[in-house]
């Protein structure tokens, strides 16, 4: 991916290390538009000193702006909130580890990217079902139908059906229509990356989909009930000695 200069000047501008930065929202799930902002996630190391002493650096650490015209969403966490999120059922984390767009990152990132695979339980399927059901009911609502909010239900959707039954986080949607083979996903993913972001559909189905997104919903969760993911994450011990690690070492 071509990236403009000012995202990587932002990255080197973070104030702690970072353990990895990357990129994630509509450029990872494969249908940004010509106007699409830039998602960048990421994992930041406080010192030793800025979590025991009275004066403790920030857990999440919050950017949007506009530079050289180019519009920035960054948000990192400390390694011990990202670490506990990894064990809780969170999609996002998971994603944003795992995203192919990676910006920065120290060698324990790939350590990092084999202890979180005992995070991922068979209970993710919940934050897929209810991320799917906010943007089935933003785009159900809308008089004129953005291509967004529909290819998000779709997106989440298929990401959780392929994670209960493989194990694997995907989240580009191009990738997983590649196993799912749904007929009108190109066209959808088309319209997208012709437009702006908040740009309508020319002609859609609403019946059609509504069909369309009850049954990957039933297929969802058919694949947690057959999925054979452990029920709780396993990570644990793993993560505290490698939060240790990188703690001390900061």
């Amino acid at each position: 991916m071509d990236l403009p200069a000012a995202i990587n000047t932002i990255i080197q501008q973070q104030p702690y290390p970072l353990l990895f930065a990357s990129i994630s929202g509509s450029h990872l799930y494969g249908f940004p538009s010509i106007d699409s902002d830039y998602d960048l996630r990421g994992v930041h190391i406080l010192p030793i000193e800025e979590v025991v002493g009275l004066n403790t650096g920030s857990e999440t650490i919050e950017l949007s702006e506009v530079r050289d015209s180019v519009e920035i969403d960054l948000v990192t966490h400390d390694i011990k909130k990202f670490f506990l999120l990894l064990l809780k059922k969170n999609g996002y984390v998971l994603e944003q580890l795992y995203s192919p767009l990676i910006l920065k990152n120290l060698p324990e990132y790939e350590e990092l990217k084999v202890i979180a695979k005992d995070c991922i339980t068979r209970h993710h399927s919940y934050h897929y079902l209810g991320f799917a059901a906010t943007q089935w009911k933003l785009f159900e609502k809308e008089q004129l139908h953005r291509a967004k909010p529909l290819l998000y239900v779709y997106r989440v959707l298929l990401t959780g059906i392929y994670l209960m039954q493989t194990g694997v986080v995907e989240a580009n949607l191009i990738k997983l229509n590649e196993v799912f083979n749904l007929p009108y996903i190109p066209d959808l993913i088309s319209q997208k990356l012709a437009g702006e972001e908040h740009s309508y559909l020319s002609d859609v189905d609403i019946a059609f989909h509504q069909k369309e997104y009850q049954r990957l919903r039933d297929r969802l969760q058919d694949s947690y009930v057959a999925s054979r993911l452990p029920e709780v994450p396993v990570a644990k011990a793993a993560l505290h000695e490698l939060l240790l690690r990188l703690r001390i070492r900061s």
